[in-house]
């Protein structure tokens, strides 16, 4: 027998160059609400706005577009923000007590894609400052920071801390001005004999600067002391002897009163009069929802207005008793009075209002009200203050994200459509006030193409994103719950409160109430969670399966109707005996006609009993069928004809765990540990069985002595097979459709392709009525009407070691993937090779293979666990495009691992190409809930309610680019290489190569802004397919993360030393 030896080839410097012109990974930009948000800042001239999180990160919003990210290097919460105006410079306290600057500044220029960009315009801190404890005093509490005021002159920081004390620091050089340090002391002194009781003041709990008078400011004590203190001459003017603890203070306008809050739910105006050196009462206080108890009004606000009554709004103050558990905020007008009631914490809230000084009256046009779970805009202009619509820092997880799915290059019909059916729900609330943080300017080109994110969650519904740009807005939500019997909402528009009795009666009712915000995390039924996702682009149909079994056909209409859904029932158990499902029951559908508003609107449902989750959805709208996989089987449905094609059971023997749900309770530890038992003793006891020579082990000899005398083969892990008695092992994890040669070598026609959780890959010819070759198109006689779709087995495959099949893809005679429904029929792509052998790529968990069609002989493959330690979780083939060359492109295999790695293949060939660290293999929700895009983009969850965005391709980024005007000049800051790293908010570092957080434009010189051309794919050259994009945590993901990720971490080699590895492999 002949022995070949296969040797590395040294690396081609012609292909290393090709390499870095397509492929170049960067973390560009974050979609969503901040996770955690602590602190909220507005610059009233520049109009940003800036966020603070708990985990240290800041970031600045102003029109959309026009995004800065900053992140301290001790992750501590932000406490405060405030804004410099105008200059370009914030400063923020942690809750460690330190306080830190920051500012735009300039980097030096790189060379981004072939082209050189100016230099990038970063958030960046320039210092900080810790206030040093008292002389004498152990404990630093006292000097422990509680309020921030910035003087409008921008040049002096008041600091009020727990001991009473205020100090000051001078800017931007943060340091402190000793000789103007005011202790509480000095304002005892000041104090009449009758209030001096030898009790503390308590800590400074707000500093306000006079509107009118400079070096005059506001300091409110705690235990109700107000003080006016005259920074020039150092000594109080006035004092204000309240009795009650403070919680805030608000200056009006003209500096003749001001506003405190209080603990009690009270609020009170105290007059500010010249030479009355004490106020022992306010001019008024009120109790607004007493008299009972009230919780304390934690901030309030005063805005006077050009019609002569003042706009009041406060937070808190609410009866502890009946709404002590509400989060809301009052705004109060003459006799209107709304309040307004979230449904989560409020963290602050500011007023969009006139700043000239030559204005007599604040005239506020927003209000801004950052919760712990969404920001809330809301006009005060138009009657009845309406919300506003949120560009971006829209909440994703209004309900729990459970899947995801990513639309590229959209028609303008269809993207039309989904707009225009949005703003229908947006109902008579719809305000057409312009959105008020609007500062900075969007220097990004406008897309090449329209991108749709969708997005399904835990309360069925469905909701489309534009994700052609840095900000992700919200176009249009669908909801599933009005076709069930259920507690939910049957209807996703507003009502409106004059036709609907109820409503009058409710807001006639006291304290008038008003529901406000998207964020509502609890579903009324667990059942209606979306699993899956897929949408034709080009027939608008879409189709979403849930956790209860159903899986609805929607089209797109323009119009409302009334109509009763069509229902069909799939037994995938086909009568199989000794299985009880022992989960959660079914949906019951509507039996009479339902509203559905304008927008995707229910065709059919399909219930698959048992009605278990459904884990693999396909759609092909060309043929007008679907198929979709549950844990015990699949099936395959005809949505036009109203008629079930296939269903095939996928169920073991020993499936017990396939018959209990996601949602039961009956799984027992001793039963897993049992079962755990089981497989460890009988992997020993397969070991020790004796060889029995057969032409196969022959086989396997000969490979593992020629693995043996290879000398600089890689070190390959020993995977031990799976056993066929685990439990969920029929679980169907892919579906495919494809136009491909199944039967024979000459005669192609439709096929359908699954793959289960036990390494078996079923394929079946199918029969369509005007499709391909088959005998429904040889029935003359028979109109295409009354020939029903047929489904043959052809082929069936079991893969060595029964790992999971990920995913599975069709490539036509050139090796490219075959194009979409209606793509190569409507010459939207290029026409597939049909003249050449077809073949088959299937991805499991341990290996990526090819088989050639229709014998389905192996051709290359390579053993990803073996070489790297680690399991494929996502799959998907992706055309990067050249930076130098513009009609350049390849077709490339991207894998995501249980390690959080990005490894790309070329194909037919599989060769590794590059690596890429992307997420942290301790992140297994951002790894599960990973999705790609077909032009090398990406999405994963950082949080519940956030997105990170990142490119794998060298030429496609999306990524901010913008300007700011400034009050002062931008000073570079020196050059440095091209290759650091600028740590990101959700504590990963991204590669500042190719990345800008934003462009700033000085007052004085301007900066060009450096666009970056970056053109997409048309829908003409692309013809790859997304596989697999979403899918939730397993016991696989949580198992792999416990077991093999340390052998895997100190095993890991660089797959580039397999760039010269021959595709010769022989399989077993």
């Amino acid at each position: 027998m002949m022995k070949f030896r296969f040797r590395r080839q040294g690396t081609d410097p012609q292909r290393e160059k090709i390499k870095q012109e397509l492929f170049a990974f960067s973390k560009t930009v974050e979609h969503g609400f901040p996770h955690q948000p602590s602190a909220l800042a507005f610059d009233p001239k520049l109009q940003l706005m800036a966020i603070g999180t708990k985990s240290g990160s800041i970031k600045v919003y102003g029109a959309p577009g026009v995004e800065f990210t900053g992140l301290h290097k001790d992750l501590s919460a932000v406490t405060q923000i405030h804004f410099l105006p105008g200059q370009g410079r914030l400063l923020s306290l942690l809750d460690d007590n330190t306080i830190h600057l920051w500012e735009l500044v300039v980097g030096a220029s790189r060379e981004v894609g072939g082209v050189k960009r100016e230099g990038v315009v970063s958030l960046q801190e320039v210092g900080n400052y810790s206030l040093p404890g008292r002389p004498g005093i152990e404990s630093c509490s006292a000097t422990r920071v509680t309020v921030l005021l910035l003087l409008r002159s921008c040049d002096l920081l008041c600091i009020g801390t727990e001991g009473g004390g205020v100090y000051f620091l001078d800017l931007p050089r943060l340091s402190l001005k000793d000789t103007q340090t005011l202790l509480q002391d000095q304002i005892t002194q000041s104090l009449p004999d009758d209030h001096r009781c030898g009790k503390s003041l308590g800590p400074v709990e707000s500093l306000q600067e006079h509107p009118q008078r400079a070096g005059k400011i506001l300091i409110g004590y705690s235990r109700g002391l107000v003080v006016l203190w005259d920074l020039s001459t150092r000594h109080a003017e006035q004092l204000f002897l309240g009795k009650q603890q403070l919680e805030s203070l608000v200056w009006e306008r003209s500096g003749s009163l001001f506003v405190s809050s209080h603990n009690d739910g009270s609020y009170s105006v105290w007059p500010v009069v010249s030479g009355n050196t004490y106020s022992h009462q306010p001019a008024s206080s009120t109790i607004p929802y007493g008299p009972f108890p009230c919780k304390a009004i934690n901030k309030i606000l005063w805005r006077t207005t050009c019609t002569g009554s003042p706009v009041l709004l406060y937070s808190g103050g609410m009866q502890r008793a009946s709404y002590g558990d509400r989060h809301c905020l009052t705004i109060q007008r003459d006799k209107d009075h709304v309040t307004l009631d979230f449904t989560s914490r409020v963290i602050d809230f500011f007023t969009v209002h006139s700043i000239e000084p030559e204005k007599e009256f604040d005239d506020p046009s927003a209000l801004v009200v950052l919760l712990e779970e969404e920001l809330v805009v809301i006009d005060l202009q138009t009657p009845g203050w309406p919300s506003l619509p949120t560009p971006y820092l829209a909440p994703l997880h209004s309900s729990a994200i459970t899947c995801s799915c990513h639309i590229s290059s959209v028609p303008p019909k269809l993207w039309e459509r989904v707009v225009n059916a949005g703003r229908a729900q947006q109902g008579r609330q719809r305000t057409h006030r312009s959105w008020p943080i609007c500062g900075g300017k969007n220097r990004a080109p406008p897309p090449r193409q329209q991108e749709l994110l969708l997005t399904g969650h835990e309360d069925g519904t469905v909701r489309f994103w534009d994700a052609s740009g840095v900000a992700l807005t919200p176009l249009y939500k669908l909801s599933t719950a009005n076709i069930f019997h259920t507690d939910c909402d049957p209807s996703d528009d507003p009502q409106d409160p004059s036709s609907d009795p109820d409503m009058q009666q409710e807001e006639e009712e006291w304290p008038p109430f008003r529901k406000v915000g998207c964020f509502d995390p609890y579903s009324d039924d667990p059942r209606l969670g979306i699993q899956k996702i897929s949408l034709c682009k080009y027939s608008n149909r879409l189709v979403v399966a849930g956790t209860a079994g159903q899986v609805i056909v929607l089209g797109l209409s323009d119009d409302r109707s009334a109509h009763l859904v069509d229902v069909s029932v799939v037994d995938l158990l086909q009568d199989r005996e000794g299985f009880t499902w022992k989960g959660h029951d079914r949906l019951e559908p509507r039996l009479k006609p339902a509203p559905f508003p304008p927008g995707f609107q229910p065709l059919v449902l399909v219930q698959c009993l048992p009605p278990a989750s459904v884990t693999a959805v396909a759609l092909h709208a060309e043929w007008n069928l679907i198929a979709f996989g549950t844990s015990h089987g699949f099936g395959l449905f005809d949505y036009h004809r109203r008629n079930t094609v296939l269903a095939r059971c996928t169920l073991h023997p020993n499936d017990s765990l396939a018959m209990e749900g996601p949602l039961s309770r009956v799984k027992s530890l001793k039963k897993s540990l049992r079962q755990s038992f089981r497989r460890i003793r009988k992997s020993r006891v397969s070991g020790k069985k004796r060889t029995i020579a057969t032409p196969t082990r022959k086989i396997q000899e000969a490979n593992a002595a020629l693995a043996e005398q290879e000398e600089v083969a890689p070190v390959q892990r020993r995977i031990e097979p799976r056993s066929a008695d685990d439990s969920l092992s029929g679980v169907v994890r892919c579906l495919c459709f494809a136009d491909t040669f199944l039967r024979d070598g000459t005669h192609h026609g439709p096929t359908l392709w699954a793959g289960t959780n036990s390494g078996s890959v079923y394929a079946y010819a199918l029969e369509v009525p005007g499709i391909g070759l088959g005998r429904a198109c040889e029935r003359g006689g028979a109109s295409e009407s009354s020939v029903c779709v047929e489904a043959v087995l052809g082929k069936e495959i079991q893969l060595m070691h029964r790992a999971p099949v990920v995913s599975i893809c069709m490539l036509d005679g050139r090796g490219k993937p075959l194009p979409d429904p209606y793509e190569a029929s409507q010459d939207l792509a290029i026409a597939p090779d049909m003249t050449n052998a077809h073949s088959v790529l299937i991805a499991s968990e341990e290996q990526l293979k090819v088989f050639s069609l229709p014998k389905v002989s192996a051709k290359t493959k390579f053993k990803l666990t073996a070489h790297e330690g680690c399991r494929v979780r996502k799959v998907a083939l992706v055309v990067f495009s050249s930076t130098a060359q513009e009609d350049y492109s390849e077709h490339t295999l991207v894998c995501l691992t249980n390690l959080g790695d990005m490894h790309l293949f070329n194909i037919p060939g599989l060769r590794p190409q590059v690596r890429y660290n992307c997420i942290r293999k301790e992140d297994i929700s951002g790894i599960a809930s990973c999705v790609f895009t077909k032009t090398g983009q990406g999405f994963y969850l950082i949080s519940p309610s956030e997105y990170e965005r990142f490119s794998l391709s060298a030429k496609v980024l999306t990524e901010p680019l913008c300007s700011v005007q400034l009050d002062r000049p931008l000073e570079p800051t020196p050059a440095s290489d091209g290759t650091t790293t600028q740590p990101q908010a959700n504590g990963t570092r991204k590669n500042q190569l190719g990345q800008a957080e934003g462009q700033t434009e000085e007052s004085l010189s301007s900066l060009s802004s450096p666009v970056l051309d970056t053109p997409l794919d048309s829908p003409l050259s692309c013809a790859d397919l997304t596989i697999d994009s979403t899918g939730e945590i397993t016991v696989e993901d949580v198992r792999d993360f416990l077991t093999t990720v340390d052998e895997a971490e100190n095993n890991l080699k660089n797959i580039s030393e397999e760039e010269g590895r021959p595709t010769g492999i022989l399989i077993n």
